[in-house]
């Protein structure tokens, strides 16, 4: 039975330079607050609102180091009750998605697109790949055990890369479908 580890991806945001520029001010650089499972990926000090066009979502958290596109990642329940109909997507799959605006403390952005559902999905390195027995892009199902609320996900894409860390990845909405408190582990289905 191979197990991995489930982490719940809270909602949170990633900015290009540009972007990052333009609510924080020029030549802003993000700050380090800790490091997340994914090797070189950390959550940073900066928080951004987020509004749609119901409402507004507050601050969220920005995620760093910066990436090409701005892309926000909500969950199902986040997304609607701003008022987005969200896609469900893989991280970077932005075309033609949602947009929103972003207030930060120096100004702000009105995003065409890149409001993402992230589709549920387990990082892995090539070592635990093979491990595994799982192929990059590959779909398989994860096993949750917890008490009452036991659960199995379809359609989990793996992601294997030597970039990678070892970790399962699902929005709140999903964790908390799945009872998921603490240090879990979920079981891969090929």
């Amino acid at each position: 039975m191979a197990k991995v580890l489930v982490e719940t991806s809270a909602r949170h945001l990633h900015l290009s330079q540009q972007d990052l520029e333009t609510l924080f001010g020029e030549g802003f650089e993000l700050t380090f607050k800790k490091a997340l499972s994914q090797p070189g990926q950390f959550a940073t000090n900066e928080k951004v609102e987020v509004i749609g066009p119901k409402k507004s979502m507050g601050m969220i958290s920005v995620l760093g180091p910066v990436r090409p596109q701005t892309q926000v990642e909500l969950s199902m329940t986040d997304a609607r009750s701003i008022g987005i109909a969200p896609f469900v997507r893989e991280s970077g799959d932005l075309a033609g998605t949602p947009g929103c605006r972003l207030v930060g403390p120096k100004g702000e952005i009105e995003l065409k697109e890149g409001v993402i559902v992230a589709k549920r999905h387990i990082h892995f390195t090539p070592e635990d790949g093979e491990k595994f027995g799982v192929k990059d892009k590959q779909i398989v199902r994860l096993k949750i055990d917890s008490d009452d609320r036991s659960l199995v996900f379809d359609d989990v894409i793996c992601r294997v890369s030597p970039t990678a860390g070892t970790a399962c990845h699902l929005d709140t909405d999903e964790a908390n479908a799945a009872g998921c408190s603490g240090e879990v582990y979920g079981e891969v289905i090929l």
